[in-house]
């Protein structure tokens, strides 16, 4: 295990592993943290991951911990490592098992005290709308052509479908579709998980919240989100579904027998990985986008079906019921980018698990109107606290192959959440408190409490603090919708 005596202090909110910790790094290992947020995960193998991860071949840079960092598969959720295009390797572990899983923002001007009364019911509507729960189906059921359409054109075919708008798509992280996609390197079994789950929430952390801005820190940037306080918003977080996780099952098996035909050494057989060029390497690249543009179809849908509540709910009540699309971001990504790493121009694939592409401004790719402002970040809090908007930076583009936080991240594993608190007395809490609550299980709203996750204020201060995000706004709860 590493211990706290093991890192090198650079500030308050950023620590370092050298690479003199253990003989088979290739990088250093930087972690964005205080050190309570640090003392906060001394009990899991978050830091110990981060090395291993280190190890990897082709890495350039440093590998990142995020504030946010907590156990995961192989690979911390809150890292961030980028590896040389195309020699270096990519790893599923490093991108995680729910892929594209990510935060749609939408807004509206719609003023909280004028629909306080309604919220209970626009709470319901949206629970009938957007199907949740595990395994769950949705209100489509496609046949292979049709997802294999999705799995090339991701929100793309909702537009054609009539599901999206272009302003939609043009406030999407890739504007909604990742190119590349190979539908014929997906599996059958992940088809057949696919075929009914397109426009589903799920269960575990994923949720769809409404929320009223609360707080303002950025105004220029919040204009042009369109984020006005007092108003609602919905937050969406949902990925690819049992589609993606079968994905990633698929190419974690295969890549066991990868490590060896290329005589790839890994401290750890979770981190399992192929050279993007190898023929193993260029497969899973174009299921993982595969999966990528499944999740920005079902996010679209969602938001789609998020509408028709509001408009059920509202309607006739309210003179503009319509949300607009701020933004949609990913955190389950292994990403094709240009960054500049010890001053040298470099193409590189970025893995980010539990941790979002914060693209500072003047980023090409990046809508016209970010540009001045920088890419929106969306950091989603524990249920029944706040959430937060963000802006990726200058600094993020130096020190962080542009990403940041993802969100507040676990203190505390489901099974012992659900040990620690009734999921009866946390929806009473909750509704005391004013949120209303939809949720398909007691025992799934307890894995969720908000005790079982680190501060998210004090995450983000923390990324603020390091340079590598700016606050625009404070979002808080009204109504939630879980699986």
């Amino acid at each position: 295990m590493v211990a706290l005596t093991d890192l090198k202090k650079i500030s308050d909110v950023e620590w370092e592993i050298p690479t003199s910790y253990r003989g088979d790094m290739r990088v250093p290992v930087h972690i964005f943290a205080t050190r309570e947020l640090l003392e906060a995960i001394a009990g899991d193998k978050s830091l110990e991951q981060a090395v291993n991860a280190a190890t990897l071949p082709g890495l350039v840079g440093r590998v990142l911990v995020m504030p946010d960092m907590h156990q995961g598969y192989g690979f911390p959720i809150g890292g961030v490592a980028a590896t040389e295009y195309p020699e270096g390797v990519i790893s599923p572990g490093a991108i995680g098992y729910d892929i594209n899983c990510g935060v749609r923002l939408l807004a509206s001007q719609i003023e909280l005290e004028k629909v306080s009364a309604e919220l209970e019911d626009l709470a319901a509507a949206l629970n009938r709308h957007c199907p949740s729960g595990v395994g769950v189906s949705g209100h489509y059921r496609l046949n292979e052509k049709e997802l294999e359409q999705v799995m090339r054109e991701g929100a793309h075919w909702a537009l054609k479908k009539g599901f999206a708008s272009e302003a939609d798509l043009g406030r999407t992280e890739e504007f909604g579709r990742m190119q590349g996609a190979d539908p014929t390197k997906v599996s059958q079994r992940a088809k057949q998980r696919g075929s009914h789950q397109v426009g589903t929430l799920g269960a575990g952390n994923h949720f769809i919240e409404v929320e009223v801005v609360d707080q303002i820190f950025d105004q220029e940037a919040a204009q042009v989100m369109g984020l006005r306080e007092g108003c609602l918003t919905l937050m969406i977080h949902c990925g690819s579904r049992g589609f993606g996780h079968q994905i990633c099952t698929d190419y974690v098996r295969d890549f066991q027998s990868a490590v060896q035909r290329y005589r790839i050494q890994l401290p750890d057989r979770e981190l399992v990985c192929a050279p993007m060029n190898s023929p193993e390497g260029k497969a899973y690249m174009g299921a993982m986008h595969a999966a990528a543009n499944f999740a920005f179809a079902n996010r679209q849908l969602l938001a789609h079906h998020a509408r028709q509540a509001f408009e059920e709910s509202l309607a006739g009540r309210v003179k503009n019921w319509h949300l607009h699309q701020v933004y949609d971001i990913a955190h389950n990504m292994g990403k094709v980018e240009n960054h500049t790493v010890d001053g040298k121009a470099m193409k590189v694939c970025v893995h980010r698990k539990g941790a979002t592409r914060a693209f500072g401004p003047g980023t090409p790719g990046l809508p016209g109107e970010f540009q001045k402002i920088g890419q929106p970040v969306l950091v989603p809090g524990s249920m029944g606290t706040a959430s937060c908007v963000l802006v990726g930076t200058e600094g993020s583009m130096a020190r962080s192959f542009g990403s940041t936080c993802h969100g507040a991240g676990r203190t505390m594993s489901r099974s012992k959440a659900k040990k620690t608190v009734r999921g009866s007395e946390l929806r009473e809490e909750l509704e005391a408190r004013g949120i209303h609550v939809q949720a398909g299980s007691l025992p799934g709203l307890a894995e969720e409490a908000p005790q079982a996750y680190k501060d998210v204020d004090e995450v983000v201060e923390t990324v603020a603090k390091a340079g590598i995000a700016r606050k625009v706004a404070r979002l808080r709860p009204v109504a939630v919708v879980k699986g």
